[in-house]
């Protein structure tokens, strides 16, 4: 498919994970591709790698402006960095939880503020958010984690209110737990990472954790064309966990 032949797409946090698996279906179905993330050396071309770091607003205004230049423009932004965080609401102090957030919703309010300007000359504009089955259902141990994508979720709906009749489209995926490389730090940090890999398997009603390629395809779908009347969604990538209630597995 080459459904978006001839448009320009920006991918933050696109160098291992979901990022990168949204930066090469991106490329395979005709865009031209811009990775930013603080290693983009382990993109390989036709991807585009460009060093930058969303805390620092700085560094991602240059990030954004080279890749906008080096690609002729921005039609696609997919704000997909992000870190994590294990814990209930007393075990991590006010840094942490300042990390988090400065990382998970400001990043995304830099980088798409960055963006904007080339957005606003598209005639195709979308952004794409990385969010979470967090924000919307309450995950044991992820409280940091989940306000943040919580206010992802927000800021989504607000961006897609104040920007739709500048004809740039805003939504987000909420993916369930993924078979990503923060995934697999997370479970070989736990006491037992087997045993916690099969509860996190046995929590979603598939039995299996979502691989990043699905992700993606939602991603690349929110974000084509064929999208032109979504915004203002959430779509949930999550093999069922936020809206379905089995009975417990025969044994």
């Amino acid at each position: 498919m080459t459904d978006l032949e001839g448009l320009a797409a920006v991918v933050t946090g696109g160098g291992s994970g979901i990022g990168l698996a949204t930066a090469r279906l991106l490329s395979a179905r005709g865009a031209r591709v811009a990775v930013l993330d603080l290693n983009p050396g382990a993109v390989d071309k036709p991807l585009l790698g460009y060093p930058a770091d969303v805390t620092d607003d700085v560094s991602v205004r240059a990030a954004v402006a080279a890749a906008a230049e080096d690609l002729g423009g921005i039609d696609i932004l997919v704000n997909n960095a992000g870190i994590g965080a294990a814990g209930t609401v007393e075990d991590n102090p006010d840094e942490e939880w300042h990390k988090v957030l400065d990382v998970n919703v400001l990043g995304m309010v830099r980088t798409t503020r960055a963006a904007l300007p080339h957005l606003r000359r598209s005639e195709r504009a979308a952004v794409v958010n990385t969010c979470s089955i967090a924000a919307t259902a309450g995950l044991p141990q992820r409280a940091v984690y989940s306000a943040s994508k919580g206010a992802v979720l927000s800021l989504t709906l607000a961006m897609a209110a104040d920007h739709v009749r500048e004809g740039i489209r805003v939504n987000c995926v909420n993916p369930g737990t993924a078979d990503t490389p923060w995934v697999a730090r997370l479970l070989d940090a736990a006491d037992d990472p087997r045993a916690e890999r099969d509860a996190l398997n046995a929590r979603q009603p598939m039995g299996r954790l979502v691989m990043a390629d699905e992700v993606a395809a939602a991603i690349v779908y929110l974000a084509s064309p064929a999208a032109g009347s979504v915004t203002g969604t959430a779509l949930a990538v999550d093999g069922g966990m936020a809206g379905l209630r089995l009975r417990p597995a025969e044994k």
